[in-house]
């Protein structure tokens, strides 16, 4: 009867972690605290985070040097990141660092457009029918430049310009589509 209560005892109350459990997953959550102050300002915006935290990513993202304030600043917020879900920062990062899918095909097809964008303008007919909130005037104006750029073998700015919007306007397509089969359902 003792070694009942004993295998009991041990499944409604598990072993706390251990001293190396607990290094490895502060470790990991310092290492997402990290990749958090490099992602960019506008993917950080999409992740839902504590003041106290997004504050300490910030005061990490205006320090210069990489000394040891930075560094207990990065251990400051690795010890902040205990009481948030990382799931959700894991999945950002994934999204950020191109390992998603959905992110992976969306840059393809937006590439792919661009390209038949630049080759043939009938293309904006095209968009306008799909996205009729997308700013033809703006597209067709960098569309211009972009071939401009090219042809006198300048820095592609307008290139990566008609990149993002065509991207934002992918975006914004992609996320009505979705919004209109969940409310069909």
């Amino acid at each position: 009867m003792n070694s009942h209560t004993t295998a009991a005892d041990s499944q409604e109350d598990p072993q706390p972690p251990s001293k190396t459990q607990r290094k490895r997953a502060m470790t990991e959550l310092q290492g997402l605290g990290e990749e958090l102050v490099a992602l960019p300002i506008d993917r950080l915006r999409q992740v839902e985070l504590p003041d106290d935290l997004r504050l300490a990513i910030d005061q990490a993202r205006s320090m210069a040097r990489h000394d040891d304030a930075r560094r207990r600043q990065m251990q400051y917020i690795g010890r902040l990141m205990r009481d948030v879900d990382p799931q959700p920062i894991r999945e950002v990062l994934a999204a950020a660092r191109g390992e998603s899918a959905d992110e992976t095909a969306l840059l393809h097809r937006v590439e792919r457009l661009r390209s038949e964008l630049l080759a043939d303008e009938q293309l904006l007919f095209t968009i306008a029918g799909r996205s009729p909130s997308a700013d033809l005037q703006q597209l067709r104006s960098l569309r211009r430049a972009a071939l401009a750029e090219q042809a006198q073998g300048k820095a592609p700015r307008s290139y990566r310009a008609l990149f993002r919007l065509l991207r934002e306007i992918e975006q914004e397509r992609v996320a009505a589509n979705s919004d209109g089969n969940d409310g069909q359902q």
